[in-house]
């Protein structure tokens, strides 16, 4: 009797949820897609995007790959679904995948996906199949374009997108970007005309998404014996082409913009703050960072009033302000990231106020050419609780200047920090008050562009024949007379590369 009525209900709820399946949405293989990549589905999925709004607004597209032609334009309230549960990774396209083809070459050309207000999309891997590898990289319109209110761009992945989300074209208040990972090749995400809050959170950029995806790949094969493998092979291919051309966000103006988790790496500028025609906005970053670029942070105009803060972030590059900006950059508990391009890590131009606290800033001036890690020359600056440290060059210090105020500087303080054989200098005519910070006599002054290996030697009583050997074991040819230069020259390296052979090395010696 148990198995009877078990049964009963069973079949029940079964007979329940198909009947209200089928009120709740519509699926796209009732309007006629093929889902096979190859045969255009443009048409009969925006024939059921348009019949959702009157059946339950969820326009589902089951596991396939679906090829546009053309754009789709989903309607108000409407929401395109894939058949992912979660985020979808491009190395696994097992469920729903939108191939595009539209508006090939054309950058002006209407968006692959448009939302409508309160539209969404979500669950679905997109990829540009015809999409070349640098130098010959097409243009091809937005891959997703907001146009209104409260739209919802969330668990999505993109392989190679020309510009990949569009929040700034027309009205987009409220709107919620959430989980999505691509490699844009020109621009992350554009806000602009954000009327109220902008929500922007755990959003990736990075080329891997375009590397390891699991469609038939367009980037060209490595040689067989190309130096440190495939990996290596595509990153020499696109990080130049990134870090030429790459805006990962671009924010205009918006009524608060919260920006958290979000991540881009070879950008030109991670994050470009400026006014596009419409106004400044004002944002709020936290966790968030930009690695291995020329600008981490490029700030040409915020609004005066709130500005921009950065909190808990990580710059591996420069943080620029430009000298037409008015309002206040605010940066808290960020560490500063050194590579080879960085000289200085802060550059402040602009007529506002910066304000830097308990931040870590690692390293600058690799080749010691007499650049500051925070050069001011405008504005004022509040600098306090920091630490400038060299973990780059390790046992090795040298006198490096930290701070200079210079031309147009206003005034500033600079208090409660730790230097390491570092200066602060004021050649402006601004008023700077220094208070309560420590400079330490960390290492004897030595300069590294005139001493020669043997006098480094010398000076930390290290035995040259064995530092020489150890240069030679990393495949470094090195003699005593030569200078840290001479060294790089020689073996057409970065002078920091040496730099970290020696202080990775040298403490173990000791």
């Amino acid at each position: 009797m148990k198995r009877i009525i078990i049964s009963i209900l069973i079949i029940a709820l079964a007979y329940s949820c198909l009947a209200q399946s089928g009120l709740d949405y519509v699926n796209v293989k009732d309007y006629g897609t093929l889902a096979d990549g190859i045969s255009d589905d443009t048409p009969a999925i925006q024939k059921a995007l348009n019949d959702s709004p009157n059946k339950g607004g969820i326009c589902f597209l089951p596991s396939g790959s679906y090829r546009l032609n053309g754009s789709l334009v989903v309607p108000e309230g409407v929401t395109l679904k894939g058949s992912y549960d979660g985020v979808p990774h491009p190395s696994h396209p097992i469920g729903t995948v939108l191939l595009i083809y539209g508006g090939k070459g054309n950058a002006d050309a209407a968006p692959a996906i448009t939302l409508k207000c309160n539209a969404s999309v979500k669950n679905l891997i997109i990829h540009y199949p015809a999409q070349q590898a640098p130098p010959k990289v097409i243009p091809y319109p937005w891959t997703i374009q907001i146009d209104g209110d409260l739209c919802q761009i969330v668990d999505m992945a993109m392989t190679n997108p020309y510009m990949a989300i569009d929040a700034g074209t027309t009205a987009s208040g409220l709107h919620f970007i959430s989980n999505v990972y691509a490699c844009p090749l020109k621009i992350g995400i554009y806000v602009d005309q954000c009327y109220d809050v902008g929500r922007i959170e755990n959003v990736h950029f990075n080329p891997n998404f375009w590397k390891y995806m699991g469609f038939e790949q367009t980037l060209p094969v490595p040689p067989a014996d190309y130096e440190g493998g495939k990996d290596k092979f595509w990153n020499d291919l696109l990080a130049p082409y990134l870090l030429e051309n790459l805006i990962g966000f671009k924010i205009g103006r918006t009524d608060w913009e919260y920006i958290s988790n979000s991540f881009v790496i070879f950008a030109k500028q991670g994050f470009l703050f400026d006014d596009f025609g419409f106004g400044e906005g004002n944002a709020l970053v936290t966790q968030s960072g930009s690695d291995v670029g020329p600008v981490a942070v490029q700030v040409n105009k915020v609004q005066r009033a709130a500005g921009v803060q950065f909190t808990n972030c990580q710059f591996m590059a420069t943080i620029k302000i430009g000298a037409e900006n008015t309002g206040p950059v605010k940066i808290s508990n960020s560490g500063f990231w050194i590579n080879k391009d960085t000289y200085e890590q802060v550059i402040q131009e602009g007529t506002g106020t910066l304000i830097l606290n308990a931040c870590h800033f690692s390293d600058w001036d690799i080749p010691n050419a007499g650049n500051p890690c925070i050069r001011a020359s405008n504005g004022r600056m509040i600098v306090s609780n920091c630490e400038f440290v060299r973990p780059w060059t390790g046992d090795i210090y040298t006198k490096k200047q930290a701070i200079l105020f210079e031309k147009d500087f206003i005034a500033g303080t600079v208090t409660g920090s730790l230097f390491h054989n570092d200066t602060i200098s004021n050649i402006s005519k601004g008023k700077v008050e220094l208070m309560a910070n420590i400079i330490e006599d960390a290492k004897p002054m030595i300069d590294l562009t005139k001493a020669t290996l043997k006098d480094i030697c010398n000076m930390y009583e290290f035995k040259v024949a064995e530092v020489v050997r150890i240069l030679m074991i990393q495949g470094i040819k090195a003699e005593p007379d030569m200078t840290i230069e001479d060294i790089a020259k020689e073996n057409n390296i970065s002078s920091m590369d040496v730099f970290n052979i020696l202080s990775g090395h040298l403490k173990d010696m000791k």
